[in-house]
């Protein structure tokens, strides 16, 4: 497959290197030219020049602004003739405004894929992803090699909207347990029970999930270079209230857990890994 990539943050950058070590030719385009080192793929000048010279574009960006700076902005895709052209979206993006996508690229006589991933940095180099996509069946199926190269698990729903809502739910699962986690292994430390131990024991109780098993080793070295940053599980659940509102509904947990990480701001972990919330609680 010829791919043009967009988004070269911690995650697109593992989807990308994955993509061309399963052979694709990648083309890519990041604002932050740089953080295309270590990339076999040459760099685009914009947007516009990637879509013109590729078939299917990818993006992985930080949030729908972000998406849709890169549709709608200089030098962006929909300035060009997309007409055929299939862009899949990994952002987690608003439940609304993802919509405004769909209908953007069908006016342009192009397809747009809402995918999701449910995973981080590690599951994406392995090409063990959960991907949730939404957009025209008939697009998803003909795109399902390309997923299948990056995702282990494949879950088609089969509204526009419904892929990005149901990775806001997952988030609040996420988000609460790598709270309950931290908060739990700060306490129990407290006590005077050393760390390993703690990790252990919760390993083989309450605390077994896959997010233990994947943040284990960052907090036991206390190592949050970022995987998935505080800052990005904060703007996931707030699009989640957001989307509460809308059903009209409560969302307690998700409140708890948003002002949890939002407490990262004002102490400057924002831009660590989200399993780095284990400093609030240890302070």
């Amino acid at each position: 497959m010829k791919i043009g990539f967009i988004g070269l943050g911690f995650l697109g950058k593992a989807i990308a290197g994955r993509l061309i070590n399963e052979g694709n030719e990648l083309a890519l385009w990041n604002r932050t030219g740089g953080k295309a080192q270590g990339l076999n793929a040459p760099l685009a000048a914009s947007p516009q020049e990637l879509i013109s010279k590729n078939d299917i574009i990818s993006l992985c960006l930080s949030d729908s602004n972000a998406v849709s700076n890169v549709l709608n902005g200089p030098g962006g895709l929909l300035h060009s003739d997309i007409s055929g052209k299939v862009i899949i979206d990994h952002t987690t993006n608003h439940f609304e405004t993802v919509i405004e996508f769909h209908r953007q690229a069908s006016e342009k006589g192009g397809y747009y894929l809402e995918a999701p991933v449910l995973g981080s940095v590690i599951p994406a180099s392995k090409g063990v992803l959960t991907v949730l996509v939404s957009g025209e069946e008939a697009k998803y199926k003909e795109m399902l090699p390309y997923f299948e190269k990056i995702g282990k698990n494949i879950f088609y729903l089969n509204k526009p909207s419904y892929a990005t809502k149901m990775k806001l739910v997952n988030n609040l699962v996420l988000g609460n347990l790598m709270a309950v986690l931290a908060e739990s292994l700060a306490t129990a430390e407290a006590c005077g029970i050393p760390k390993e131990q703690v990790l252990e024991i919760l390993s083989k109780g309450a605390g077994d999930s896959a997010v233990l098993n994947g943040k284990r080793e960052k907090l036991q070295k206390e190592d949050f270079s970022p995987h998935f940053s505080s800052a990005m599980i904060h703007k996931d659940l707030h699009y989640l209230q957001d989307l509460a509102r809308h059903l009209k509904r409560p969302l307690f947990t998700a409140a708890v857990a948003k002002e949890i990480f939002g407490m990262t701001f004002q102490n400057r972990l924002e831009n660590e890994d989200f399993s780095g919330v284990y400093r609030l609680f240890k302070r």
